[in-house]
Parts: structure tokens; sequence; C-alpha cells
């Protein structure tokens, strides 16, 4: 079986191995005959070691295929469903499934700890306990969300987390009113879901904010009302604001110095919503004076902070409206075997998706 492997933490290439098995096959597990799979950036975050992940492993963490087997005690899926991998499965049982914030389940998190390949005598990892970059992958049932027969294998596997995400920050974590003003920092994938997000809760002012013009013209398309670079932020906020700063602003980046520009273009008493991924040594500093006095409201927000089956449910019925552009996203195609094309796709922000055909 195929699949491409980071061997060490700190490469920027990945080795696509003929040799590799999917590992851990037995009660509750499924094995899945991978379709399609997005690169998402956390993807390249977890290979420079922003986000921690053992090595060697084999990325990928945004995939849809098919069921070829189930082991025993699974009652669904069943082999031969069409399913989305999703890396943040609920158990449904420890206090926040309880409480109904299945994002913040912790028992996906463990599977990252557990080799799900092996080559030659070397366990390898899959990045987030899925590992998508590969043929066939072995996960745990809840991994293994079911999709309809009319769902594209591409469009699926970016429900599995881009699209969620995006789209979740602003229905579910900041909770867009309609008529606000929005401003979305950081217009790859996840950022232009956060723009199709706020576009559908009926925000009238959004501003995409990105270094990358193609990008910003990419974020115009899929509803933003204008599009600027960082550099002319400051000016955005004096000249549609009148200074005051925008009710919600999104941090897609996940790094403090861009949470920092957010924070100061939220107005008094409007949101930041974090959603990008960063460091755990990249500190994101705020005064108590302004905590206290601006009295803004920062929300981080994990795979879309809300239930996440919900979540895909609600981004196939607005997809299937026609409410939002999923198609659109995949602005590159790549076989497995291309795979570091699509890293330096990612890296350069040439693409805001490439999708995988494996």
């Amino acid at each position: 079986m195929r699949a491409a492997v980071l061997h060490q933490t700190g490469q920027d290439k990945l080795d696509v191995l003929d040799s590799v098995e999917p590992t851990g096959f037995g009660p509750g597990k499924v094995r899945i005959r991978m379709r399609a799979t997005g690169l998402c950036h956390s993807d390249l975050s977890a290979m420079s070691g922003v986000l921690p992940q053992p090595a060697p492993f084999v990325p990928g963490h945004e995939g849809a295929g098919d069921v070829v087997e189930t082991g025993d005690g699974v009652a669904g899926p069943r082999p031969g469903d069409r399913v989305l991998v999703c890396w943040l499965p609920a158990c449904g049982s420890c206090p926040a499934c309880r409480r109904g914030q299945s994002q913040l389940c912790l028992a996906g998190f463990m599977n990252s700890g557990t080799p799900n390949f092996r080559h030659g005598d070397t366990d390898v990892f899959g990045f987030a306990g899925t590992g998508t970059f590969a043929e066939e992958i072995v996960v745990d049932a809840g991994c293994a969300v079911p999709i309809p027969d009319d769902l594209p294998y591409d469009i699926a596997a970016l429900i599995g987390c881009g699209v969620t995400t995006g789209l979740g920050a602003a229905l579910n974590t900041a909770a867009v009113e309609a008529g606000s003003s929005v401003a979305v920092i950081g217009c790859g994938g996840v950022g232009v879901c956060a723009v199709q997000g706020a576009r559908v809760s009926g925000a009238a002012r959004i501003v995409a904010v990105d270094p990358v013009a193609s990008r910003r013209e990419a974020a115009l398309r899929f509803g933003a009302t204008e599009a600027v670079a960082p550099g002319a932020l400051d000016e955005a906020v004096a000249r549609l604001t009148g200074g005051e700063g925008f009710d919600y602003v999104f941090e897609v980046v996940g790094k403090s110095a861009t949470a920092r520009a957010a924070y100061g273009a939220t107005r008094r008493g409007g949101t930041l919503c974090v959603v990008g991924a960063g460091a755990m040594d990249d500190d994101f500093r705020i005064n108590m004076f302004e905590l206290f006095f601006d009295e803004k409201r920062i929300l981080p927000s994990l795979y879309g902070g809300g239930s996440i089956t919900r979540s895909y449910e609600r981004a196939i019925a607005l997809w299937r409206a026609g409410r939002i552009d999923l198609a659109g996203l995949i602005t590159h195609r790549v076989p497995l075997a291309g795979i570091n094309d699509a890293l330096d796709q990612m890296r350069s922000g040439e693409a805001l998706r490439t999708c995988v055909e494996i």
C-alpha cells in the first residue's frame, strides 16, 4: 500500500512509499479505502513541529473514501458505505460530550499516540489519529461518518475539516448577527469558509485580509465585500468603521502577532474569534486594563465550535441549497505521488485547497 510518510519532524518533503501497511484493525475499528483527501495548513504545522505529533507519521486528516471492512462490535458504518473521516470523534459519554461540546472530547486526541501504520519494522503514526495521505487507513468506527451518495468524495473530504472549521467559527462560535461588520484575517481554505459563514449569517460588510493577491480575489468570489492586504487593515478600520473597529474579527492564521492585530481591529464590545492553530510557545499578550476596559469577547474556536456531526449535516444542506460554494475551494488537484507539489502550493499561498486524488 502507498502512503506519504514524514520520517522526521522538521523535514519539508514527504516520502511516498509503496510498502506501508495500516495496522490496528480489530473490534470497534473500520478499514477505509481513501478516495480523496485535502491538504490543510495543520498538516504543514505538524510537519514543522508547530503542532505536536509523534514521528514518523503519515500526514492528512481531511479525507473521504469507502468502508472496506468493519471489526466486531461495529454497528455502523457498514462495508461499502461512503464516509468522510472525522479526526475528532466524540465518545458520547465524557463530560464535554454530555454538555453538548463534542468538539472538546479528548478521545480523538488519544488516538494520536497510537501507531496507525507500519513500514518494515517501524511503527508509523497517523496525524491526528488518522493519516489520510494513504491508500487505506484503519480508524475507530466513530471516525468514519457516512455521507449521502450525491456528495462527491472531494467535497466530503473538505467538510471533514476546513469547511466545518471555517463555517462553524462564524455560525457556532461567534454567532455572527445579520447586518454586522466582519473582518477575516487569513483567507486560505478555512478563512474563505469563515467568509462564507459570515455571508450566510447576513453580515452586511465582510472584509477579507490576506497578503496573497490571489487569495484576496478568491475571497471576493466567496462573499467578501472588500479585500485588503494586511498593511491596509488600519486604513480599512478607519474608512469603513470610523475607527471604531469591526463587530467580528476572525483570526485564521494561528500567530500571536496576527491575533494582536485582529484584537486591535475589533470594536469595543465586539468579538475576536481565534480560529488558527498556533504554537504552544507563541504567547498572545493583553494587558489587564484593556481586557477590562474594552470588553471585547475573545472566543477560540476548535473545529467549528459545536456538534461536529450536526455541523457536517448543516454544511451538506447549505451546499445542496447552493448557499455555499465548496467545489470552488478546490483550486488544484494532484495524485498521491504529487503530494510534495501540493505542499509547495499551500506554502506559497497559491492554493486554497489542493485535492489529493488517491
